[in-house]
């Protein structure tokens, strides 16, 4: 199928074959589709609702053609989200990575620039003085010794090239944000993923078990946040032991206080690091509290605590006694031993 055929089945609301949408995004990443048609395509699927198989299909190419990093970290977790939920709050995923490492996990994490928010990842760790541009065997080196790696999602998926323009010039969130997360190029098999919308918990939790995953939250927080919130329900569904359960969580479950998000909001990359050094100094209860929320999941579904109550208090921990703030020196100046 071709992508002209394509998007006269979309456009009908019709969902494509997983194999199906495999051919068309073999077209766009490899050059072979134009602006016009890539936009399009984008636009009509996040119109209808992507699919499961069509996740699956896209993600499938996507881990085909990216440069891959080699770890020899079976429990290594992704902490990361779609993007596109407009809340502007601080890079959560990113603290919480530099938590995790702090706490005893590995963390081998996916990100770009943003796209359709203030600050992505790679921002506000290029901000703290964290050398992005390694190759595979210097990320590897970062995971395995540090226990924290940052892949620059241009650096690992050359062929998305052919959809930057599309992006960037319609500035939505697509099917890129939500299959971007999929495609961890340390090949991980435990992730707390958060998405913009309640509707991608099932599918994604569905594409990531076809996909691979062991263990896995798929989290999105009432008031639309890509981030487990202090301030109310958060859904989750999660995987685990080869089975998927829906449920809801508060903070209250982890023991934390239910809490507004007031105050977490930046409008850039050196705001939020502002704030997450401001939380890893210990002066920032909120941010703490929000840190410690999303990394506990995240100890949890990497096996390294039983639940995510023990989880949130191990991160609690790592961030109180320096930990965190340590790992985000340790990376920086381990990264930077690389330049030159």
């Amino acid at each position: 199928m071709d992508i002209k055929q394509a998007l006269a089945v979309i456009v009908e609301r019709q969902n494509l074959l997983e194999s199906e949408m495999q051919s068309v995004m073999k077209q766009i990443m490899t050059g072979n589709a134009t602006d016009a048609q890539i936009g399009g395509l984008l636009i009509a699927l996040r119109m209808k609702g992507e699919s499961v198989a069509e996740i699956i299909g896209a993600a499938n190419v996507m881990r085909e053609l990216m440069i891959p990093v080699s770890i020899s970290k079976p429990n290594a977790v992704d902490i990361v989200g779609t993007g596109g939920d407009s809340a502007n709050l601080f890079n959560v995923s990113s603290a919480c990575s530099f938590v995790v490492a702090a706490a005893g996990g590995t963390v081998a994490k996916h990100g770009n620039r943003s796209v359709s928010s203030n600050t992505g990842s790679a921002d506000l760790l290029e901000t703290a003085g964290i050398n992005l541009e390694l190759n595979p065997e210097q990320i590897a080196q970062c995971i395995e010794q540090i226990g924290l790696g940052f892949m620059f999602a241009p650096q690992h998926h050359t062929a998305m090239k052919y959809a930057v323009g599309p992006r960037k010039e319609m500035g939505l969130r697509t099917l890129f944000n939500i299959v971007g997360p999929l495609t961890n190029p340390a090949g991980v098999k435990h992730y707390l993923l958060g998405v913009f919308d309640k509707t991608l918990c099932k599918p994604m939790v569905e594409a990531l078990k076809s996909l691979g995953a062991v263990h896995a939250m798929v989290v999105h927080a009432a008031e639309g946040l890509d981030e487990i919130s202090l301030a109310g329900d958060t859904f989750v569904a999660e995987l685990k032991d080869g089975e998927i359960s829906e449920y809801t969580i508060t903070a209250e479950d982890a023991g934390l206080n239910i809490q507004s998000l007031e105050g977490l909001q930046v409008a850039n990359s050196t705001e939020s690091l502002a704030l997450i050094e401001s939380a890893f100094s210990g002066q920032n209860e909120k941010a703490i509290d929000m840190i410690s929320l999303n990394a506990g999941a995240a100890l949890y579904v990497a096996e390294q605590a039983p639940d995510l109550k023990a989880g949130v208090a191990m991160a609690k921990q790592a961030i109180l006694n320096g930990g965190a703030a340590a790992k985000v020196k340790e990376l920086a100046d381990f990264s930077q031993a690389f330049k030159g």
